[in-house]
């Protein structure tokens, strides 16, 4: 899988954890079950804005600090 061009609230996050330091990120945000069984059969269909809206994270800060690992992965 290729990184995604851009985080969005649509972005599935199965791109999300391609991002280098993506998952530091999430965890920083406290974003549950990362590791969970069933979440790893969902990363596909989930959308990280969904899942912020799910677990009351702040989905702006979230996509801004992924959207700066991005640019760093990207070496912008």
């Amino acid at each position: 899988m290729s990184l995604p061009e851009r985080v969005t609230r649509e972005t599935k996050l199965a791109e999300v954890m391609e991002i280098p330091g993506a998952m530091e990120v999430l965890s920083k945000h406290r974003l549950p079950c990362l590791f969970c069984p069933m979440a790893s059969l969902e990363m596909s269909e989930l959308e990280i804005g969904r899942v912020a809206e799910m677990y009351g994270i702040d989905a702006d800060a979230l996509l801004q600090e992924l959207n700066e690992k991005l640019a760093e992965a990207k070496g912008e």
